[in-house]
């Protein structure tokens, strides 16, 4: 079987390194041919090629860059792949119509995204339940729909050296990852910090509110504790470091740093928006908050760190989950068999 996989995405983001993730395991079976597409990334290339992968970047431009579509055409007449698998809007909008079935057309969305840019496609893929949900009640037809959730990687990583952070090595260590976007709410999360007064707080991430952020920690009196790490590739590191992981997100489809969490063995508070609500039992894999709530995301974390067998529960719990859910071998063999399945001449017939 042949899949042609196309990214479009930004630098950063957490489809984006389920994507590369993806690619990666799945070269490491051998059971498919593989063509991987991305938009120019010199770093994202190098850690495809690192994992056995080659790709062909392209320019992925605005609405008038027609020269990544004839691209894109002469991939798939070269390739000739069964499947084609875009990832988000734009990948999906430049892909090309199936012609007479000659392959198979998926899209993988990880958001409420619009869609009027999927309207020729065979089958759309969403990484949770509640966006499955949401498709079908879009009008998409239950059977071209399907839940395929990511995985996250378990690398093993020693904690990292707190006085390099400035931060105490007795003092409660809070971490948090995500892009410095109105999204993920770390400005609740500053707030929050003023009702926790002895711990201290890591942000991993990089985006357009770094500055405004770090205006909102002083304006709370927690500037000294806080430590904005700017990106990271060393989630694994991180999460062995810290004690408590925070999700304070107003909007998470998903939520894979919940995941990471659990497969770090790490305690977790969340807001409940979709994807953590989606994620975890309340009081057994992790803890929910109201969304945008500074008081009671504080309650949430010092419930945590002042209760040991609360914490100890938690991870034990949300460790199962994911050795139960979201491995790399379970989700890829859930990929073949989705492969195999939309392959067949009755599941390829065009919505």
């Amino acid at each position: 079987m042949k899949i042609l996989q196309i990214m479009a995405g930004a630098d950063t983001g957490g489809a984006e390194l389920f994507f590369e993730r993806l690619c990666i395991a799945m070269n490491k079976r051998n059971l498919i041919e593989q063509r991987v597409l991305i938009r120019k990334n010199p770093d994202r290339k190098i850690r495809l090629e690192t994992g056995g992968v080659d790709p062909v970047e392209l320019k992925f431009g605005g609405k008038l860059d027609w020269q990544t579509s004839c691209a894109i055409k002469r991939e798939i007449k070269s390739f000739k792949p069964d499947i084609v698998l875009t990832w988000m809007n734009r990948a999906t909008n430049m892909c090309p119509a199936p012609k007479g079935g000659d392959f198979v057309h998926v899209a993988r969305l990880g958001g409420y995204y619009d869609l009027k840019y999927y309207q020729t496609c065979d089958h759309l893929v969403g990484n949770t339940q509640s966006l499955v949900d949401y498709l079908i009640k879009e009008s998409w037809p239950a059977e071209k729909v399907h839940y395929l959730p990511n995985f996250v990687a378990e690398d093993v990583a020693e904690p990292l050296n707190r006085k390099t952070y400035f931060t105490p090595d007795k003092a409660p260590l809070i971490l948090a990852m995500g892009r410095l976007h109105e999204n993920k709410a770390f400005d609740i999360l500053l707030q929050a910090m003023a009702r926790v007064p002895d711990a201290h707080l890591w942000i991993a991430g990089d985006g357009p509110l770094g500055d405004q952020l770090d205006k909102v920690a002083e304006k709370a009196g927690v500037k000294p504790r806080v430590r904005f790490l700017g990106w990271r590739d060393d989630t694994a590191a991180l999460l062995s470091t810290a004690d408590l992981f925070v999700c304070p997100s107003r909007h998470e489809p998903l939520g894979n740093v919940v995941i990471e969490a659990w497969a770090h063995n790490t305690p977790v508070v969340a807001a409940d928006s979709y994807g953590p609500v989606a994620l975890i039992e309340h009081l057994e894999t992790g803890i929910l908050v109201p969304v945008d709530d500074p008081a009671m995301l504080a309650r949430g974390i010092k419930n945590v760190l002042d209760d040991p067998s609360l914490a100890d529960r938690m991870v034990e719990n949300g460790r199962a989950k994911y050795e139960a859910n979201f491995t790399e071998d379970i989700v890829v063999n859930q990929y073949l068999e989705f492969f195999e399945k939309v392959t067949t001449p009755c599941a390829a017939l065009p919505v």
